[in-house]
Order: structure tokens, then sequence, then C-alpha cells
């Protein structure tokens, strides 16, 4: 097998790999939302991360208090903290989706993968 024709099979299996994730993603999305559009999910996830992210941001301000440092680094420190509560608070109001549209992806990866193998290695019963 040429190079070229070797590489070509590998950016096709890698790209049909990637088209199977994506769909399984979409299909698990859809399967979780029953229909539902997306959006109002996520502004629901969004409007309830406001609570960790003033957790987060009084954690950041309380721990410039022991340097003594400027006042500009406590405010530093305490959008850093509120950044991290936020993505913490988005990404825990989400998980249950996050975690089926990875499995989705997952899942139609596998069988990708296996269809591949199946392919490179054929079972001869004779």
């Amino acid at each position: 097998m040429h190079l070229s024709t070797n590489s070509a099979s590998t950016i096709d299996y890698g790209r049909k790999l990637f088209d199977s994730g994506v769909e399984g993603a979409r299909a698990a999305q859809q399967e979780f939302m029953h229909g539902e559009p997306l959006a109002p999910f996520l502004g629901e996830s969004l409007r309830d991360a406001w609570k960790p992210a003033v957790l987060g941001a009084c954690l950041g301000l309380l721990s410039s208090i022991p340097t003594r440092r400027s006042a500009a680094r406590a405010v530093a420190c305490g959008l850093i903290g509120g950044a991290i509560g936020f993505s913490a608070g988005v990404a825990w109001k989400s998980r249950r989706l996050s975690a089926s549209v990875v499995s989705g992806a997952v899942k139609n990866i596998r069988k990708v993968r296996n269809e591949h193998w199946l392919e490179t290695h054929p079972i001869d019963y004779a």
C-alpha cells in the first residue's frame, strides 16, 4: 500500500469516526430533550449558575486577603473565582445532558470502529 493511499484511507476513516460521533451526539441530545429546543434548557442553566459564581467570587476575594496585595489583585482574584464558579455551575446544571451527548457519540464511534476492525480483520469461517 502506498503512502498516499494509506493516508487517504486514514483520513477517510477519521472523517467517518468524526461524522458518526457528531451524529450520535445530535441524536442523543434530541432524545434527551424530547424534541424540545435547547435554548431554554441552556438559559435555565445559565440563570442558575449565578450562585456558584458569587461563591467563587467571594472565595477569590478572600484568597487575596492574606497576601494584602493591591486592590487590583483582589478584584482579579474575585473575577477569576467568579468565572470558575460560573463555569462549574453551568457544567453541574447541564451534566445530565452532557453525559447523554457523550454517551451517544461514544456509542456511534464504537460502532464505526468495530466495523472498521472487521473490514481490516475479516473472519474466515471456512
